[in-house]
């Protein structure tokens, strides 16, 4: 019944549905471009309508009753941004306790414009072994969804190519606060 409502929601919203679940256990997904909260709610929209089991980060002040219950149900995971040192082990740690996992990250950090991308979903990605999965959220063509999958092990510069030619015509609900797809460098 949800899932149905979910593809009904999509319809009326006018979005066209990309790519399928990856056959593999485990995966970091791209979750970009992230301008605005509606992508949350559309994100949240389609994973329901493909019965996609993903987790993904919230910051903790989102965490209060009774909306920490709803999130959690969502697939939301705390993250406390004043301390966010340790996130990148935490999240490897998750993937070494299960066997199933699938995390969505932005790229970008923040609904705001920034002058290039964080690399935590690379990191998180190497260390724990497990691929990279391309998703996005175009509001000029309408278009959600799953893209290509990126082999773990390789370097950020391996991938880079890919992921930039992936996102570089994709546009976010405000593109104004798109920064270039472009990484930090540590």
């Amino acid at each position: 019944m949800l899932k149905c409502l979910a593809n009904i929601i999509l319809r009326m919203g006018g979005w066209k549905i990309l790519g399928e679940i990856p056959s593999i256990p485990q995966a970091v997904f791209l979750a970009a471009p992230h301008t605005s909260n509606w992508d949350g709610f559309w994100l949240l929209v389609y994973k329901v309508a493909i019965d996609l089991d993903v987790r993904f980060l919230a910051k903790d002040t989102l965490f209060w009753w009774p909306l920490s219950s709803i999130l959690r149900a969502l697939g939301a995971m705390s993250l406390d941004r004043d301390d966010a040192s340790g996130i990148v082990l935490q999240l490897v740690g998750a993937f070494e306790q299960q066997d199933s996992l699938f995390l969505a990250l932005a790229p970008e950090g923040t609904r705001g414009w920034r002058p290039q991308w964080k690399t935590g979903f690379h990191r998180i990605s190497s260390a724990a072994g497990v691929p990279i999965v391309l998703a996005r959220i175009d509001y000029d063509k309408r278009e959600i969804g799953i893209g290509p999958t990126l082999p773990p092990g390789r370097s950020l510069e391996q991938d880079f190519n890919e992921i930039r030619a992936y996102y570089i015509d994709v546009r976010g609900r405000h593109p104004e606060k798109q920064g270039p797809i472009t990484f930090m460098t540590e």
